[in-house]
This record gives C-alpha cells, sequence and structure tokens, in this order.
C-alpha cells in the first residue's frame, strides 16, 4: 500500500479525487497518445478506403512495385519507362489502403467501482480508454464503441476526429454519473451488442476487470475475433491479486462517503486466496491467448502513463 502523502501527489497529478470522473482529466491524455501503437497486427479486412496498408495488391493509394505485366492486368497501369528501357511489358502495382476503425468497450458497472489503493477501476478504465480515443484520432481512425454500467448503456457508432473522440468521453462521463439511459446491462450482454456493431478489419479493445464475463460471453469475443483484432485489458486492483501483508486484522475500505472495516483473516487466508487469484488470472490469459486475442493487465493501485511507460513501452 502506498502511504497517504505518495497517493495525494498522484491524484494531484492526474487531476482526479481517483473516484470521480470530469472532462479535465480526459483532455489531458491527449498529450500522452504518442505512448500507444495501434499498428496493425491483422491483416486489414474492412472494404473502406482509409489509411492503412492492406496485405493485398492491386489499384490505390500506395505504390509498392513494378513487376512484368500478366495476362488480365489494367493496361492503364502498364509502367512505359520500364517497358521502354527493358524490352519487356511491365505494370505498376499499388498496395491498397483499408479503413480500420477502433471499438472501445468500457466497463464502468458495479465491480469496477472499487479501489484499495489509488484509483477507482472504472476511473482507471476511463483514462485508458481517453488515452486509446486520442491515439485513434492521431492515426486518422474512427472511433466508436460501448460504455455501459450495471444499469445504463450508450452505444456509439464510429466517428472520425475529434468528434469521434469527444463523444467517447462525455459517454463515459454520462455513464459514470448516470445520467446515460436506464438499460439493464451485463458484461456478456454488452458484448453482444458489440459484436453487432462492430465492423470486419476492426481493432477492438475490451476495458474491464472481466469478473462478470460468462460463457456466452466467450462465444461473443470469439464470433468478434473471427474477423477483427482483439485486445482484452484486465483493470485489477490490488486487492484483486492480494491481501496486503501488513494487515493482519482488517483495512478500512471507503466509496468516498462511507467507511467499513474489510477483515483479512490469517496469513493462510491470505495466502489462499492470493493462489486462487493467480490461478484465475492465468486462465483467463489462456483463454484469450487461445482465441487469438492479446491480454494485458493494468493495475488502479497505480497511474497509467506509469504503467506504459515502465512496461508497456509503444504498444507491447
Amino acid at each position: 500500500m502506498q502511504n497517504a502523502s505518495s497517493v495525494y501527489e498522484q491524484l494531484q497529478a492526474l487531476k482526479t479525487n481517483g473516484i470521480d470522473l470530469d472532462l479535465p482529466q480526459l483532455l489531458a491524455y491527449q498529450r500522452f497518445h504518442s505512448l500507444l501503437d495501434l499498428s496493425p497486427k491483422m491483416a486489414i479486412q474492412s472494404k473502406l478506403a482509409g489509411s492503412y496498408l492492406a496485405k493485398t495488391k492491386g489499384r490505390g493509394m500506395e505504390f509498392d512495385e513494378v513487376r512484368h505485366y500478366q495476362t488480365g492486368d489494367d493496361v492503364r497501369t502498364i509502367d512505359w519507362r520500364v517497358t521502354a528501357r527493358t524490352g519487356k511489358m511491365h505494370t505498376k502495382l499499388f498496395r491498397e489502403e483499408k479503413e480500420r476503425p477502433v471499438f472501445i468497450l468500457t466497463d464502468l458497472s458495479d465491480s469496477m467501482q472499487f479501489g484499495s489503493s489509488l484509483l477507482f477501476k472504472s476511473v482507471q478504465a476511463a483514462h485508458l480508454a481517453a488515452l486509446l480515443a486520442w491515439h485513434v484520432k492521431e492515426r486518422g481512425d474512427k472511433l466508436g464503441g460501448l460504455v455501459f454500467s450495471q444499469d445504463q448503456l450508450l452505444e456509439l457508432k464510429p466517428a472520425a476526429r475529434s468528434q469521434g473522440v469527444l463523444r467517447y468521453l462525455n459517454a463515459m462521463l454520462r455513464v459514470q454519473q448516470g445520467k446515460a439511459l436506464p438499460s439493464s446491462v451485463q458484461l456478456d450482454q454488452a458484448l453482444a451488442l458489440l459484436r453487432r456493431l462492430v465492423h470486419p478489419g476492426a481493432l477492438v479493445y475490451l476495458l474491464s476487470d472481466l469478473s462478470n464475463l460468462t460463457a456466452q460471453g466467450w462465444r461473443h469475443i470469439q464470433a468478434i475475433r473471427q474477423h477483427n483484432e482483439v485486445c482484452a485489458v484486465q483493470i485489477l486492483d490490488p486487492l484483486d491479486s492480494s491481501w496486503p501483508a501488513h494487515a493482519s486484522g482488517g483495512a478500512r475500505i471507503s466509496d468516498g462517503q462511507q467507511e467499513a472495516l474489510l477483515d483479512l483473516g490469517s496469513a493462510f487466508k491470505r495466502q489462499q486466496y492470493q493462489s486462487v487469484q493467480q490461478s484465475e488470472q492465468q486462465q483467463l490469459q489462456l483463454s484469450f491467448s487461445q482465441l487469438g486475442c492479446r491480454f494485458m493487465q493494468l493495475s488502479s493501485g497505480e497511474s497509467l502513463l506509469q504503467q506504459l511507460n515502465r512496461s508497456w513501452g509503444n504498444g507491447r
């Protein structure tokens, strides 16, 4: 656990109390968009023109190479200079440019409204979503997705430039502050909606503690992954992994208004809890890997920027 002075300094730097969201703390991440790299890790399948070079070759905006003319090639692409120089017919090939929309699913449900050290998991998820959104804007991609809690949902179709970013940031604020339209939603239901919303060839980010992921939810993720690149980021509080060893009796927890004493039990119980949690997280990582998804873990007990600078470095 961090001392009170260190926590206060970090919260001041992040412009947050660790519990609530506001627009200035999300806008601040625009300066740090270069910490991420959302370059495609799989072939782009979208049919729309855009800013990414597809692996297929044909007519497009970006010159790729010259090769010998083959029957069926478009005569308009003949390279007459190379043909005259070599005495053999050559044609130009272009690498097609395709669009890759980015979809972010941000979980702000009850299990995310918890934090033992620095930030609520919901606040950390929103910070990461904001950083992703600004990076998407800089790359010129369209941004869409879902923001939900257990009783609210906002569905956002892809939009480009600042419009897409600001719309997503405001959606997170509305859901976190309880100003979105009422809707009974669980994680697997949100994944079902995302499955219908996502375009083939998209990049999909899932930001959640994944504590409510069901068998049905896994089926939705598998279906999304068939035609898209998926990265799941599990947002964890330090207490999700282990109990503090120095607290033999209990620890005080608070929602910002009320406090309660959490009974941490014996050292044996702490070890048992840690073992179970590690096993579950390893199984979760294995399951995502088997589906071909990228999987990352992010702590709510440390600032996002510190974690990115230390271990993620340019999208690792």
